[in-house]
């Protein structure tokens, strides 16, 4: 039976297509710390944590981690802890690493998904199928609209619209004229026909303001409206007051949250994260709990690279409970770009060949372990040493 021997860790930067940021966010997508994991075989796999240091939890319930943090926590406590754990037990894993040090999901995360690789890899099997088999094979996207201007948001709509996306997320929650001046633009822009969420991350102060809002924007025609405020008693408060889905994000971590956002009925929808809970292991918890509770989900992240992103693509495939489109980019080194827009967040990207987009949706891979190789060169290129 191989077992984990190695575990190395690299920062890389990769070069944004334009700005993309939310709500209380100070730094730039893409600096993330990528894992390559090595077996007793030889074998490798690959993982990334796309951790942020303003992205965190309700009420400092969760922390925001750096990719430096993560390394760290990786090199010291993680890597030492897991060697010699048998490829597959991902239970034991787990076990491991939640004994050796506290929280910190994402560098958990990184870790777990970089297992999934190799063992998928060893056993000749795509991820998702290490995760109980593949609901769909189709992962529709939902392309996000960070705090950019309205003529901006205008423009670049029109053009993923064109492109076959059928959904769009707009950032909101910085100024209460902006966002529903925003709404009503992109709705213009983009027509009937194209779904529409909204996602304040936590940003207005508080379940009056986040109501008002949103009941002059349902006009629009609202898919959901995405975590309007800190506190899953506060985004309750909003949800029996509007018309609209509410999601739960930055109160859904971890599948005890779940647990609680299903016993106060505080929304509808739940975004799971192949990061929050720690991994793919603990997030089809996360799907479980949602799939018993009778919440819908989707699957959401930090505008990951592609080697982080192939884990969002694999749990979207295996996890019932995600039947909503999923806000996760399209993954496509520069080579394969040709002006698209449509899930676009980086001018290149780390993996040997582009996510395939079908009718809108990203098509499953079926490869072993994450299905797409890493590209070494890519990596090298961006990688940062300071």
């Amino acid at each position: 039976m191989p077992t984990i021997k190695a575990i190395e860790t690299m920062l890389v930067q990769l070069p944004t297509r334009r700005e993309h940021k939310w709500t209380g966010l100070t730094e730039s997508i893409g600096r993330y710390l990528l894992v390559r994991l090595t077996d007793s075989d030889g074998r490798v796999g690959w993982g990334e944590a796309p951790a942020l240091k303003d992205w965190g939890g309700e009420f400092g319930r969760y922390f925001g981690e750096s990719a430096s943090i993560a390394q760290l926590v990786i090199q010291k406590y993680l890597s030492p802890a897991l060697a010699g754990v048998e490829l597959g037990n991902f239970a034991e894993m787990h076990a491991r690493m939640d004994a050796v040090i506290r929280g910190y999901p994402y560098a958990k995360a990184a870790v777990e998904f970089a297992a999934y690789d190799v063992t998928g890899r060893w056993l000749d099997l795509p991820v998702h199928m290490l995760l109980g088999g593949r609901a769909r094979a189709l992962i529709p996207v939902t392309h996000s609209i960070g705090l950019i201007s309205i003529a901006e948001a205008e423009k670049e709509v029109a053009q993923v619209a064109a492109e076959g996306i059928k959904t769009i997320k707009i950032k909101i929650g910085v100024d209460v004229k902006r966002d529903i001046d925003m709404v009503r633009t992109i709705r213009g822009a983009v027509g009937e026909d194209v779904e529409l969420c909204v996602d304040a991350n936590e940003g207005y102060r508080t379940p009056g303001e986040a109501i008002t809002t949103v009941r002059a924007m349902e006009k629009y025609r609202l898919k959901y409206v995405e975590q309007p405020v800190m506190g899953i008693e506060r985004i309750a408060e909003v949800a029996r007051a509007i018309d609209s889905p509410v999601m739960a994000d930055e109160s859904a971590w971890n599948a005890h949250d779940a647990v609680q956002i299903s016993e106060r009925r505080a929304a509808q929808i739940v975004s799971i994260y192949t990061t929050k809970p720690g991994g793919l292991y603990k997030a089809m918890e996360v799907a479980a709990v949602c799939r018993a509770a009778g919440i819908i989900c989707n699957v959401n992240g930090s505008v990951e690279t592609g080697v982080g992103n192939l884990a969002n693509i694999h749990l979207a495939a295996a996890a019932p409970a995600a039947t909503l489109s999923c806000v996760v980019p399209v993954s496509t080194p520069a080579e394969w770009q040709k002006g698209q827009v449509g899930g676009i967040y980086y001018r290149d990207d780390l993996i040997v060949a582009p996510m395939k987009l079908v009718d809108g949706a990203i098509e499953v891979p079926t490869g072993p372990g994450m299905g797409i190789d890493v590209d070494l060169a890519k990596i090298e290129k961006y990688q940062v040493r300071d």
